[in-house]
């Protein structure tokens, strides 16, 4: 039997590494993608979105995605990786080699660390890039197609103090039974009523041409009821030109600088502890790929092979990856309303992998000499 040198080893382990880490991440964000490109299926199929407009906002989901389960990712393949060459005893013919448990462990560090990076870019740049366009995105469509969106029977709020009733509206578009209750202008709220309607694009928004109706007005400085009747009148339905510019911007999708020094007057100030635990788990978050990483190679790689231990360390593994995640979601929310509690979030990310690393890492008295220090020789039994 011939014994491939230790950088071929590497190779060897870290090719499997990075295909695993490519399927189980492609697959996983497929199906979370999928899950939530549902909200928007209806738009293509009953109400005329375009496939490619549906596909160009929903695409603008995937960084966020990728950046949300690459270290669950990361973690679930290392440890299935190596937990296999455990159980083929690949690790034991390793390690028949001469090779050290930090030599073994190299193919997931590296993943780990460009699992680090990987995350690290998709952050701080690419989901606030994103994620800002489809916000945007999302906003234009509600704010010019909610005409289009109206059901029988249903009230529907077309933006802040705009609600339309629409009774039954044909496969033609035309509305039958409208009325419009316009609270846009607190001193001239009116209530329309109209027998039918037909929705047109306008340069600000979706307008709607109104026949057969009357306008109901309060007059504020007499208190009567004004009724004016019309046989043809164009509202517009949207919120006009100035309407994104006011839009609400999530942190998500505000940059590192924004984040950390927020315009004066454009935060309100109770926002601010939210900006910043946004800003810091952006910076930590990243180092968690590399800590659980760590976890599973520390599950996998200590202690004497056992079918019991093959079982035993991995179950500590999953659930004290669980319970990290669990931990840095509570850490985000306590500080979030206590910004003395940010350096959890930072804890979180970074001390599982201190700890897997001493674990793995630090001499056990109870194996005697390290693997680096002695060589075990290799012997082929005839059967």
């Amino acid at each position: 039997m011939r014994i491939l040198p230790g950088s071929l080893l590497h190779r060897y382990v870290l090719r499997q590494l990075i295909w695993g880490l490519l399927a189980t991440t492609v697959a996983l964000v497929a199906l979370m993608w999928l899950v939530q490109s549902l909200r928007f299926v209806e738009l293509v199929v009953n109400r005329g979105l375009s496939l490619w407009v549906f596909l160009n906002l929903t695409g603008l989901l995937v960084p966020q995605l990728v950046a949300f389960v690459l270290p669950v990712t990361t973690f679930a393949v290392v440890q299935a990786v190596y937990q296999r060459m455990a159980t083929d005893r690949e690790l034991t013919v390793m390690r028949g080699t001469g090779l050290s448990p930090f030599s073994l462990a190299i193919p997931g560090i590296v993943l780990g660390l460009g699992a680090l990076v990987l995350s690290a870019v998709l952050s701080n740049w690419l989901v606030p890039l994103s994620y800002g366009k489809f916000r945007e995105d999302q906003f234009e469509i509600r704010n010019r197609m909610a005409a289009y969106l109206l059901q029988d029977g249903v009230f529907t709020q077309m933006s802040p103090g705009l609600t339309v009733f629409v009774r039954r509206r044909d496969t033609d578009g035309e509305l039958h039974g409208v009325l419009i209750d316009d609270a846009r202008n607190p001193v001239s709220e009116a209530t329309i009523f109209a027998e039918r309607g037909v929705i047109a694009d306008g340069t600000d928004g979706p307008r709607v041409l109104l026949l057969h109706g009357s306008r109901q007005q309060i007059d504020h400085k007499s208190g009567r009821l004004d009724v004016l009747s019309f046989e043809q009148d164009l509202i517009d339905l949207g919120e006009g030109p100035k309407a994104d510019e006011t839009r609400a911007r999530d942190p998500d999708e505000l940059s590192m600088s924004e984040l950390l020094n927020p315009a004066p007057g454009g935060v309100a100030p109770q926002a601010v502890p939210k900006l910043l635990v946004e800003a810091h788990r952006r910076l930590a978050s990243p180092f968690s790929a590399l800590s659980f990483a760590l976890v599973a190679l520390a599950s996998v790689l200590t202690g004497a092979f056992s079918r019991h231990a093959n079982y035993l360390r991995p179950t500590i593994a999953i659930l004290a990856v669980v319970g990290v995640l669990a931990i840095q979601f509570a850490a985000q929310d306590i500080a979030g309303h206590n910004p003395g509690w940010l350096l959890l979030v930072w804890v979180a990310a970074i001390v599982p992998g201190l700890i897997a690393g001493v674990i793995l890492f630090a001499p056990h008295p109870s194996l005697g000499r390290s693997y680096s220090s002695r060589r075990v020789p290799l012997r082929v039994h005839p059967e």
